[in-house]
Formats: structure tokens, C-alpha cells, sequence
């Protein structure tokens, strides 16, 4: 019984839950906002490498078909 009687108290009403939801909206919003701007910035910047990863292989590619077109030695 006396358990049932802690849940009772530590649940919060149902306006004042309200309240605090509505105060945690706006104290959070911005950083939200920031953190989907980050993670945007971070996707552009992972895309950024994955091009520049492809285009130094195809750099690497060419100079190896270049060399063994010669018939230099690897």
C-alpha cells in the first residue's frame, strides 16, 4: 500500500505537467534547432570527404594505368 502511495506523489498533476512541458519547449527549442543544424553541417562535410576520397582514387587510379601503360614497374 505504501508504494501505491509514493506513485501518488511523485506523478505531477496534469497542468502543472503542462506547465513544465511548455517551459522545457521553450528553454530547449533553440538547442534543438542547433543540433539539427550540426548534424546537417556534419552530413555536408561527411558527403564532402566521400568526394574527395572518390576523387583521389580516381587520381590513384590513373596514375597506376598511366605507370603500368609505360610498363614501369609497380
Amino acid at each position: 500500500m505504501q508504494a501505491a502511495h509514493l506513485h501518488r506523489q511523485s506523478t505531477i498533476p496534469g497542468a502543472a505537467a503542462g506547465a513544465l512541458r511548455a517551459v522545457e519547449y521553450l528553454l530547449f527549442r533553440g538547442a534543438e534547432e542547433t543540433a539539427r543544424r550540426n548534424a546537417w553541417s556534419a552530413v555536408l562535410e561527411d558527403r564532402k570527404r566521400a568526394k574527395d576520397r572518390r576523387d583521389a582514387q580516381h587520381v590513384m587510379d590513373a596514375l597506376v594505368s598511366s605507370r603500368a601503360s609505360h610498363g614501369d614497374v609497380l
